[in-house]
């Protein structure tokens, strides 16, 4: 067993200024640019992930953060009025309504949306 005193998360951004200014301003979470270059990410809850720049960045396909919200309504409708769009599948499967949330499909109520660099985060309802 490997034995550790602390962990984090880490992703790639092609834009640390943009990607400090998405996390900091659109998300409300805590960030700090480190002397490499790195952004360092407080989540809630206290952990930590950081976003490096990747000259060469390939947006994640999947979802990279969750954010667990009271109410998916208010944080997409917020979302949304910073200019964030919510819809980002078209795929029947993941049933998502007119604004983007995906509600009863045997999981919690969930909308995906993606950061300045391209990558999949979500906001939901009912897990944690």
């Amino acid at each position: 067993m490997i034995r550790s005193a602390a962990s984090f998360a880490g992703f790639s951004v092609d834009d640390i200024p943009a990607a400090e200014a998405f996390y900091r301003d659109v998300l409300g979470l805590q960030v700090e640019t480190n002397g490499m270059g790195i952004l360092e990410i407080t989540m809630p809850g206290g952990w930590r992930a950081i976003a490096y720049p990747k000259a060469d960045h390939v947006p994640a396909s999947f979802t990279i953060l969750n954010l667990l919200v009271d109410d998916i309504d208010a944080a997409v409708d917020q979302l949304n009025a910073q200019g964030v769009a919510t819809k980002i599948y078209d795929d029947p499967d993941f049933g998502t309504d007119e604004r983007g949330i995906a509600r009863g499909n045997g999981g919690p109520d969930i909308a995906w949306f993606r950061d300045p660099a391209g990558n999949v985060l979500s906001v939901l309802v009912g897990a944690g």
